[in-house]
């Protein structure tokens, strides 16, 4: 499933308030609750099973990303949220860069495939600097959104 068919305008935060790792999580979970993307007895197990993902490992990917996701069993399908820090958050990426593109995405505990499928495609569309250059200079949700649904050469993949 590619990104953009898995979120609307009211997912996306184009300038998120925090600047900490954990607090940008928090940040994206509450806008998805805020938005009722979640039901009210998701949110803590959410936060829990994210916080369980990144402190095994980092989910920043690097080049200014990161995708933190979990799987949740109360879930009956994908959910997800994108947000974009203009300052950068530390992430602790495998690159060491601050992050300014977020991609948080919750799966159904039966939908194992979906999420690995999701994690690749998102990966393989951040690696494309033209994507990351025009997602920076987005002025709109709909902009952003029309972004992540184009097709851009993917001769443009120097990270």
């Amino acid at each position: 499933m590619k990104l953009f068919e898995l979120l609307t305008p009211e997912q996306i935060i184009l300038d998120l308030d925090t600047t900490e790792h954990w607090s940008v999580i928090e940040e994206m979970v509450d806008h998805l609750d805020n938005k009722q993307k979640l039901g009210a007895e998701c949110r803590q197990e959410v936060l829990g099973l994210l916080r369980e993902r990144e402190d095994k490992t980092s989910t920043g990917i690097g080049s200014g990303v990161a995708i933190p996701h979990a799987f949740c069993e109360k879930l009956e399908e994908v959910v997800c949220v994108f947000g974009r820090s203009r300052e950068g958050v530390d992430f602790e990426a495998l690159d060491h860069a601050p992050v300014h593109f977020i991609v948080l995405f919750l799966v159904p505990q039966s939908q194992y495939g979906m999420h690995l499928q999701t994690l690749a495609a998102i990966a393989k569309m951040f690696k494309n600097c033209e994507i990351r250059r025009q997602l920076g200079e987005a002025e709109s949700r709909e902009e952003i959104l029309a972004i992540l649904g184009a097709r851009i050469s993917r001769t443009n993949t120097a990270i």
